[in-house]
């Protein structure tokens, strides 16, 4: 702690905010590390071939979206003055914490859902979103491979309809109990469904996501674009993008989108023009025949 003080006052909360996230780590490893190697669905070594850069974006993911939500939160508290009508926050703040947090759990649930498929079907949101998908080997860790832009835009579209309702509040120097709560029990159960492990739960199935249920969303091979919802089954049932085989898994995993190997080459790829031989914008989605990959010149140009 001697150390700790020496620092800049302005580098101190980055500082503690990374020591925390080292105890998590140790934790989240103590947890799924043996839980992987007694129930592996499939056999794969702890430090894969793809861990060191999925360990850069677990800090990344964690540390990145408190400074790039700043300004988005500040333009939703200004627009929520002035269109919610005077009073609603604070008759939905005086019900009980369990029955808020329930419905900002619901309530958010169909805002991830649709921030996540729209990460799939919009191209411009998919360049991002492909990062993700570009796991070839699932386990735990997975769970933080996310671009920031990615990550940002997915949590603002669970969040605003939380927010809009009164559920939680976007104010105050202290974060929002609720939002705390939703961010806390989001983030683990996303590291139960990425991990590497055999388990199905029957009935639960309908009712909550499983490893079972996500592993399919991560599949290379058709059916694909299936089981978007973060924790609620149902959500997908609803809106007619379930799928889930009773005693079937992906055989494989990863995506046709060329995401390139390297941690630093995957933040900034996205952020380039994508183009194939002809100059016609391509489009990113999930489609064999418009992928692209960088040519030496660092322009693009369609897989073969």
């Amino acid at each position: 702690m001697e150390t700790l003080s020496q620092l800049p006052q302005h580098l101190l909360p980055l500082a503690l905010d990374f020591f925390r996230l080292l105890i998590w780590l140790v934790l989240l490893m103590v947890i799924f590390v043996p839980l992987e190697r007694i129930f592996a669905l499939h056999p794969q070594r702890v430090f894969r071939k793809a861990f060191l850069p999925d360990l850069a974006y677990y800090f990344l993911s964690s540390l990145s979206p408190k400074l790039l939500l700043i300004l988005p939160m500040a333009m939703i508290v200004w627009a929520l003055h002035f269109l919610l009508p005077p009073g609603l926050h604070g008759r939905v703040a005086a019900m009980p914490l369990g029955v808020r947090f329930a419905g900002a759990m619901i309530v958010g649930e169909f805002g991830f859902y649709w921030g996540h498929r729209w990460s799939h079907e919009i191209p411009f949101l998919w360049r991002f979103h492909a990062i993700h998908h570009s796991a070839e080997e699932m386990d735990w860790l997975v769970n933080t491979r996310a671009h920031p832009v990615d990550l940002v835009f997915t949590r603002l579209c669970g969040f605003i309809p939380m927010y809009v309702l009164g559920l939680a509040q976007p104010t105050g120097r202290a974060l929002d109990l609720v939002t705390l709560l939703v961010i806390l029990t989001g983030t683990l159960w996303g590291f139960f469904i990425h991990s590497n492990v055999n388990w199905r739960l029957g009935p639960l199935e309908w009712l909550i996501s499983t490893p079972a249920f996500h592993h399919w969303h991560h599949t290379y091979e058709e059916p694909l674009n299936k089981n978007y919802s973060p924790m609620l089954p149902w959500v997908d049932r609803l809106f007619g993008t379930y799928h889930m085989p009773k005693a079937e898994w992906p055989s494989r995993y990863g995506t046709e989108a060329p995401v390139a190997s390297g941690w630093a080459d995957q933040l900034m790829q996205p952020l380039m023009p994508l183009r194939n031989e002809t100059g016609v914008q391509l489009s990113g989605v999930r489609k064999a025949e418009s992928e692209a990959i960088p040519t030496a010149g660092g322009g693009w140009e369609r897989s073969g």
